[in-house]
Parts: structure tokens; sequence; C-alpha cells
């Protein structure tokens, strides 16, 4: 299970390592500051799992969420955050992450979220009203993928496969600009707020059976 940490707070990073370091087949092959560098060191040392802060300096956890979603989505996010309020927990889970950590949780807790985020499963701390996310996920169940026409299901089954909109156009022999259209109307039909719910629907049709 390769790691990369990214927290604004160079004490907290090497906190963490140390914990991580301590736990069965973990390695922690990077450290990051910022959101533009942990995107940049994403496609460097191309881990398994990402442990980010939102409350970066620059760019928020957000941000750097949104984007690893478009340009590296090989890797599962797993936010370790001071926030426990559910607004934080929605956006985050909405941009992509898979697990959601307090910063006051137990060492534990940290490790079973890792292992849930390398299996694909979701884990939030207890801290977190359950209820209240329980109710988000229905609300924000997406809209019928089949109910597509062919050509956006063909790009929405590429984005689950982590192609970019410049590798689709030219799988396809369109433009850009025309793969954009697409995804723009797929996201109206399927309800998607953002570039991110887009990905997390594409990548859950993709893997499907």
């Amino acid at each position: 299970m390769r790691v990369l940490i990214c927290d604004d707070h160079a004490l907290v990073r090497a906190g963490v390592k140390r914990l991580l370091e301590t736990m069965d087949g973990v390695e922690v092959v990077g450290e990051a500051a910022n959101a533009d560098e942990v995107v940049i060191k994403a496609k460097q040392v191309l881990p398994d799992i990402i442990v980010l802060d939102l409350s970066l300096k620059g760019r928020s956890g957000f941000d750097a969420l949104a984007e690893l979603r478009r340009t590296y989505a090989d890797a599962a996010v797993v936010v370790l955050s001071m926030h426990d309020d559910v607004l934080h927990v929605r956006e985050a889970l909405s941009r992509g992450a898979l697990c959601y950590v307090v910063k006051d949780s137990s060492p534990a807790e940290l490790e079973i979220a890792l292992r849930a985020a390398a299996a694909g499963r979701n884990f939030l701390s207890p801290q977190v009203s359950a209820p209240q996310l329980r109710g988000y996920r229905t609300a924000r169940e997406p809209g019928d993928v089949e109910s597509l026409p062919r050509r956006q299901r063909e790009i929405l089954d590429a984005l689950g496969a982590g192609r970019t909109t410049k590798q689709i156009a030219a799988d396809l022999d369109i433009s850009v600009k025309t793969v954009e259209t697409h995804r723009a109307r797929m996201m109206e039909a399927l309800g998607c707020r953002n570039a991110g719910e887009l990905l997390r629907v594409a990548m859950r049709h993709h893997d499907r059976p």
C-alpha cells in the first residue's frame, strides 16, 4: 500500500508518516505541503492512497481533490481533517474522497480507513453524523446511465477507465470541444453538480460486471 501524505504542517506530516510506517504493508512514498504539490507528486510517485488535509495554505484540499480526480484517479483519497461537521464531509465525498477521518481519532481508526480505501470501500469517523450522511447519499443518487445516448455512454465508460478528455477525443475521432459538450450534457442528465461527481458515476459504471 503506497501512501502519499499531504498536510501543510511539517510536524503533522512527520507524525503521520511515523504512524503509517508502523502499519503492516504500508509504505510512505512521498509528502506534499499544498494542493499544487500533491497533484504533481501523485503523478510522480503513483501512490495507491493519498492522505489529504482539507485546510491547506493557498488552494484548499477540496481543490486538490477535484484536480486529483481529473488527473490521477487511480489513487483512493483518505481525508484527514480537523473538521468534523457534515458539510465538510459531504463536500469531500462529492469530490471523490472515499474515507474521512478526523484528526482526533485513534491511530487504529486511520489504519481502518486506509485498508478500507485500498479495498475501494468508504469509511467515516464515528464523529460524523451517519443519519445525515445516509440521507445525503440517497438524495444524490445519480440518474439512469442506461438512458444516456450511446456516444455519451462510451465517453462515460472511457472517463471511468481513467482516460483524459484529449485521449477520449482521439480515441473516438471527435474534437475535445465535442467531448466537453457531451460531459456537460451528462452532468445535467445524471444530476451531477461537478466533474468530481460525474467521475464517481463513471468509475462505478466502468467497474460494473
